[in-house]
């Protein structure tokens, strides 16, 4: 009776999956579409005579722009990291003076709209001359990164029980000690979901990469695409073969980590 009374609601969910999904199998489709096939009245709705010369166009050109967004995403993972999980540790166990006030400001640097980050750092970085920058777009990246990221592990480092930490203080361990091997081994998931969500936030960012380029050789996949959009526009299995293969590292990452962003920080960490 009761799988009877809820049917509906899974025929539900999955018109509505399947409707939000559809721009994404639509990219697929095209991707392996030739360029005579598109002009089809109505559509193929697969790729009957499927090409992969759209992928090959991807090898061509696009390697580079993936190779800078590779380098940007990783950079601003690690710097995202080093930086919040002390922050974190610090705000939730150390408890400063003055910590409740920090907070409230790194929740309120979260509200301020990238456009204007964007135009800062690009006054500061052409008086420096490092436009067009790996470097350079890590820090910008890390700045979206890093406020979310103590928030996250401060949350996270709170709910871990104090007998952990006094255990390691009574064995000795100082502060430092205490929060590399006790502490961050038990925030494996707040570190894979800070890591997670930065990975991501640099590998889509649009915003600093087209601000802060400078015309040269460094430029992330966001404006590879956007670059042979307005070069190419009538070649769209290339550029649907682009945005897809830019997607694989966000869907591969997604997969993998989502059972460790769902999961408890601090389960198992206390027997009884």
């Amino acid at each position: 009776m009761r799988a009877k009374a809820t049917w509906w609601k899974t025929a539900i969910g999955l018109v509505l999956t399947a409707f939000m999904l559809f721009p994404v199998y639509w990219m697929v489709n095209v991707s392996f579409t030739r360029d005579r096939d598109m002009r089809k009245t109505p559509p193929y709705w697969f790729p009957v005579h499927g090409t992969l010369e759209g992928y090959r166009a991807v090898v061509d050109q696009q390697l580079p722009y993936l190779g800078t967004s590779l380098l940007v995403g990783l950079g601003t993972v690690v710097l995202t990291v080093v930086l919040s999980a002390p922050a974190g540790y610090s705000l939730a166990k150390l408890r400063p003076r003055g910590g409740g006030v920090l907070s409230f400001v790194l929740l309120i640097a979260q509200m301020i709209p990238g456009v204007i980050m964007a135009m800062g750092f690009y006054a500061i970085y052409l008086s420096l001359g490092i436009l067009d920058s790996a470097a350079g777009l890590i820090v910008a990246d890390s700045t979206i990164a890093v406020p979310f990221g103590v928030l996250i592990f401060t949350a996270f480092m709170s709910t871990i029980p104090e007998e952990l930490v006094q255990a390691a203080r009574t064995d000795g361990a100082g502060t430092a000690r205490t929060f590399w091997s006790i502490v961050m081994p038990v925030s494996r998931n707040a570190t894979v979901t800070v890591s997670l969500f930065a990975f991501l936030w640099a590998w889509s960012d649009f915003v600093f990469a087209s601000t802060l380029d400078g015309g040269g050789t460094r430029e992330p996949i966001t404006l590879g695409i956007y670059h042979y959009i307005g070069n190419n526009n009538q070649q769209w299995n290339a550029i649907m073969a682009t945005a897809v293969v830019a997607s694989i590292p966000a869907t591969v990452l997604l997969i993998l980590a989502q059972r460790y962003v769902s999961a408890g920080v601090t389960a198992g960490a206390v027997k009884d």
